[in-house]
C-alpha cells in the first residue's frame, strides 16, 4: 500500500541555483527553466560568495554556473560547493568553447557545459539529462570519447600546470600589478616574482602580458 501512495504521490521538482553576474542573464535563465515541467527555480547569485552561501542555504539539485564572476571564477566556486555538497549537479554555462575550458569545468566535477550561443531550448535539454544522472556537453565542442570516460581521458590544462603560487602572481599580473607589488604583497622578492612569471607564461604558452591577458580572458580564468 505504501509503495502504492508513493507512486500516487507528484514528484518533488529540480531545485535550481543561477549564477551569473548579469542581472538580465540571470532573469533570462530563470524565466526560461522556471517554464519547463518538473523545475523549479530556487535561487539566483551574482558573485562566487553569494553562490556558495546560496548553496548552503537552499541544497539547489542543480546550479547553472557562470566561469566569470566579480571574485571567484565558476571553476573555483564549482569545486568550493561539490567539496560540501558532493551530491549537487554543476552545468557550466558559458560564452567560451575552446578545450582547455570545458575539460577544467569537468575536471572540477562539472556534469555538463553548455555554451551561451546555443539556443534556449538546449539548457533545458541539458539540466534533464544532468538531472537523469547523465553528462551533458554542447554537442561538437570536445571529442565523442570524452563522454564515456572522465578520468585520465581528459588532459590536464596548462592553467592545471600552475602552482597555487603561479596562479596568485597571474591574477595580479592580469590586474595590472608590477613585479615590485607583487613581491611586497606577498613577502617576496622582485626577481622571486620575475621567476613566477617567466615560468608561468612558459607553461601557458605564451611570450608577453598581451598574450597572458588574451589567454586570460580567451578561457574565462579571471573576471577583469
Amino acid at each position: 500500500m505504501s509503495e502504492l501512495l508513493a507512486g500516487m504521490l507528484p514528484s518533488q521538482p529540480t531545485r535550481l541555483l543561477v549564477v551569473d553576474d548579469h542581472g538580465i542573464v540571470r532573469d533570462a535563465i530563470a524565466l526560461l527553466l522556471g517554464k519547463e515541467d518538473g523545475l523549479q527555480v530556487a535561487g539566483q547569485a551574482a558573485t562566487g560568495a553569494e553562490a556558495i552561501l546560496a548553496a548552503q542555504r537552499l541544497h539547489p539539485d542543480i546550479v547553472i554556473m557562470d566561469l566569470v564572476l566579480p571574485d571567484l571564477n565558476g571553476i573555483e566556486v564549482t569545486k568550493h560547493i561539490l567539496t560540501q555538497f558532493p551530491l549537487t549537479r554543476i552545468i557550466v554555462l558559458s560564452g567560451r568553447r575552446t578545450a582547455e575550458t570545458v575539460y577544467r569545468a569537468l575536471r572540477a566535477g562539472a556534469r555538463g557545459y553548455v555554451v551561451k550561443a546555443a539556443a534556449g531550448a538546449m539548457l533545458a535539454v541539458a539540466v534533464k539529462t544532468v538531472s537523469a544522472g547523465n553528462l551533458y556537453v554542447t554537442p561538437g565542442i570536445i571529442p565523442a570519447a570524452v563522454h564515456e570516460q572522465l578520468d585520465v581521458s581528459i588532459p590536464k590544462t596548462s592553467y592545471e600546470r600552475l602552482s597555487t603560487r603561479e596562479r596568485e602572481v597571474l591574477r595580479r599580473i592580469v590586474a595590472g600589478s608590477s613585479s615590485s607589488d607583487i613581491a611586497q604583497h606577498l613577502a617576496l622578492s622582485s626577481k622571486t616574482i620575475d621567476s613566477y612569471r617567466s615560468r608561468l607564461m612558459v607553461k601557458l604558452g605564451v611570450r608577453n602580458r598581451s598574450a597572458l591577458i588574451r589567454f586570460v580572458i580567451d578561457n574565462e580564468l579571471i573576471a577583469l
